[in-house]
């Protein structure tokens, strides 16, 4: 698949469908507490979306590889697990972190986007995790300018982090709009001046995955949930960017 420039009516959808998705995390991520259950965070999920209009892009999605497709509307991950993280009914509990990742599909378009939310009260260095990854998003974004490289994405997190944790290898951003993964490729680390032109009209979601120890991961029994090889917390961030002329738009903010 190459690289898709958008016409002007997707990304108008794209933005509907950011700003929509951006209301479902955020009414999700206000649920969490100890003693909820990650099935009852995706049920809700669920039915926001639903009470929109429109369909989870994550439900039932299975890309080349998977062994079946996915069976809910959030990946829910929590402490070590990364991504992809299956709803069940396990209770969350004090001092638990989770990753609630949700795409939604609007008008034929699509949007992506994810935070990590402490359950309760976590300790300094969890949260500290939480907020330098945070931070590392936000120093990500601001090189998605129109003549900047997916390598200057990557490389922002990279100088960010400094050895200070791990980033996660294999796991990246991507393009999104037409399709809930298109290229490119968006490492979280790099080197700068390399990798894919930005150019206007280019729909892209750009995620850090940090951790507190090592970069790689295994993949569970369920096939897909993708946990931190040494169990070591992980922590993840992803808005769904425009890029325009003059610069960076997050839709999912």
């Amino acid at each position: 698949m190459s690289i898709i420039i958008k016409n002007p009516e997707e990304i108008e959808n794209i933005r509907e469908a950011g700003r929509r998705l951006g209301e479902v995390v955020a009414k999700v991520s206000a649920r969490v507490a100890p003693g909820v259950t990650t099935n009852e965070l995706d049920d809700y999920a669920e039915a926001l979306i639903a009470e929109m209009g429109d369909a989870p892009a994550f439900k039932n999605y299975q890309p080349e590889g998977a062994s079946y497709p996915f069976p809910c509307t959030l990946c829910v991950s929590v402490n070590d697990q990364i991504v992809h993280g299956i709803a069940t009914d396990y209770i969350l509990q004090e001092g638990d972190i989770i990753s609630i990742d949700c795409g939604l599909t609007h008008n034929g378009v699509f949007a992506d986007h994810a935070v990590t939310v402490p359950v309760g009260k976590v300790s300094e260095k969890t949260q500290k995790l939480l907020n330098d990854t945070k931070e590392s998003l936000r120093l990500a974004i601001d090189q998605a300018q129109p003549g900047n490289t997916t390598g200057d994405i990557g490389n922002a997190v990279e100088k960010f982090v400094a050895g200070r944790y791990g980033i996660v290898k294999g796991l990246a951003g991507h393009g999104v709009g037409r399709f809930i993964h298109e290229d490119p490729f968006i490492p979280n680390y790099g080197k700068a001046g390399t990798g894919a032109v930005l150019k206007p009209g280019m729909v892209i979601a750009i995620e850090p995955m940090l951790t507190l120890g090592a970069d790689d991961f295994v993949v569970e029994s369920d096939d897909w949930t993708l946990s931190t090889s040494d169990g070591a917390l992980s922590a993840h961030f992803e808005h769904t960017i425009i890029i325009t002329e003059d610069g960076p738009e997050i839709v999912t903010g």
